[in-house]
């Protein structure tokens, strides 16, 4: 079975506390007293302590931003914390650049061409014949749905190294003058980070020190009629955020006919799990996915501080929460862990972890 050998993040070096996020945007969102007031209520009740920032404070306020500016920006910053991540993850997994076969990249909130990932190649010195696989528009799911693409093409290629990089910058796409209802509450949530992931295939993992959880299998969900839920519109001002609350709605509604019938097929139950990594959406959403399962009220805890310190970091918030998970963790062999993520279709990727015998 393919291995998670090495888990880093990155984040700017910008983070602020909530309630100076709260100050900085709310005139930028609206100038509307109601509005204004509820959107005060909303980042207060959010359950985020603090944010990285992409960009300085005072910088949000230039008032003559654009996608073309936003846009520019994301590049050269992805990048950069991109070749933090990944240098990390790379080191943890006893791995070199050089070693790479293949890497998917992922965001939704900032696109290019060339992509991030020839560019990060480029800089780090990955070979000429490296496969790419850039993927844009799977949002807050990318995390678990690139672990688990990794994991399909391991299975192929048992001696092969492969790379999964997530980049959101979430502060480029706040809407200026957007009093949605959307806006208001993402405005509360998203904030900046990157993550990187190493897998290797189980003939690969025999020659590495590297002791993360084997992936066994991955079940993907795509809900129909939910595609109004959650997403972006891109337009001139750049992405503006579609986010409503049917996503909780998917969760009460789906998840756990689906988690149980995924479970039952590998033998094994909810109350089988022993780790619980679960995407930080948002408070509604980490309830509603322990409500649905019937999890203990600890289960999801590392989920709840990864989004107190950093807020919803869309993709790279699962693989927050999975770097955490493993730096803290001491796990007996045979341990299970079930990742888990939501995104824009509405959609969902799970994926059964174990970790495997010590040496």
């Amino acid at each position: 079975m393919p291995r998670i050998s090495g888990v880093a993040t990155a984040f700017p070096p910008q983070s602020y506390t909530q309630s100076e996020i709260t100050e900085l945007l709310g005139p930028l969102i609206t100038s509307d007293p109601a509005k204004r007031a509820l959107l005060n209520r909303l980042h207060a009740n959010s359950r985020v302590d603090r944010r990285h920032l992409v960009m300085p404070y005072d910088w949000y306020r230039e008032s003559d931003l654009n996608f073309t500016l936003t846009n520019n920006l994301f590049i050269g910053a992805a990048v950069e914390l991109a070749e933090k991540a990944v240098t990390a993850a790379l080191a943890k997994a006893a791995l070199a650049p050089e070693d790479v076969d293949y890497v998917i990249f992922t965001s939704v909130t900032g696109i290019s061409a060339p992509s991030v990932d020839a560019l990060l190649a480029l800089r780090l010195g990955f070979r000429s014949d490296v496969k790419r696989v850039p993927m844009f528009g799977l949002g807050c799911v990318a995390g678990a749905a690139g672990i688990a693409r990794l994991n399909d093409y391991l299975l192929g290629q048992p001696d092969a190294v492969a790379l999964l990089v997530s980049v959101e910058l979430c502060s480029l796409t706040v809407q200026r003058g957007d009093d949605s209802m959307a806006n208001l509450v993402a405005s509360g949530l998203f904030g900046d980070g990157a993550a990187a992931v190493v897998m290797v295939g189980d003939e690969r993992a025999k020659t590495l020190p590297g002791q993360g959880p084997d992936v066994l299998d991955s079940r993907s969900r795509l809900y129909p009629g939910t595609e109004s839920v959650l997403g972006f519109n891109p337009g001139e001002s750049g992405f503006r955020i579609v986010l409503t609350a049917g996503v909780a709605d998917v969760i009460d509604e789906h998840f756990d006919a689906d988690v149980v019938g995924f479970l039952e097929e590998h033998g094994c139950a909810v109350d089988d799990i022993d780790v619980w990594l679960a995407h930080p959406g948002g408070p509604r959403v980490l309830q509603s996915f322990a409500s649905a399962l019937s999890l203990p009220e600890d289960a999801l805890d590392i989920s709840w501080e990864s989004m107190a310190q950093k807020g919803n970091m869309s993709s790279a918030s699962i693989l927050d929460v999975l770097a955490m998970t493993l730096e803290r963790g001491h796990f007996d062999s045979g341990s299970l862990g079930l990742l888990f993520a939501l995104g824009p279709g509405v959609c969902a990727e799970i994926v059964l972890l174990q970790w495997p015998e010590t040496s």
